[in-house]
């Protein structure tokens, strides 16, 4: 992943600012963008060239602007295979807050997904083009 990737993750006030006016540049407000900010586990869904859906949960990191991941034999996987015939995936990341009473949120982001290498490891960056959110 890029080098500037993790130097941009950082959580500092300097970090903050940057997302703040990222987010204010992006389709996803401060609100979503935080949310998003705190990685961790979200599910990207893709489909097979015969329109077959297929969701698996994947660690991911939040720039302020992209979402990206990785993973093991990732090149091999998949969905590595469905993002090489279609672009279009969805990113679902979401909680649950309480349960009496029911309080959930989440942010899904639809997008293109980019399949990169950096020093010969595959990632994935997807470039948010729509958004739905509740809870936040």
């Amino acid at each position: 992943m890029p080098t500037t990737w993790y130097i941009n993750l950082r959580r500092t006030t300097m970090f903050v600012m940057v997302l703040r006016q990222e987010a204010r540049e992006s389709l996803l407000t401060e609100k979503e963008a935080s949310f998003l900010c705190r990685g961790g586990l979200g599910r990207l869904a893709t489909a097979s060239p015969d329109g077959q859906p297929h969701i698996v949960p994947v660690v991911y990191e939040f720039d302020g602007r992209f979402l990206y991941f990785s993973g093991r034999n990732l090149a091999s996987s998949l969905k590595w295979r469905h993002m090489l015939s279609s672009r279009k995936v969805a990113f679902v990341v979401d909680d649950v807050v309480s349960v009496s009473p029911w309080r959930a949120r989440g942010v899904e982001v639809r997008g293109v997904a980019e399949l990169l290498h950096e020093r010969g490891r595959p990632y994935v960056r997807i470039t948010p083009v729509t958004k739905a959110s509740w809870g936040l």
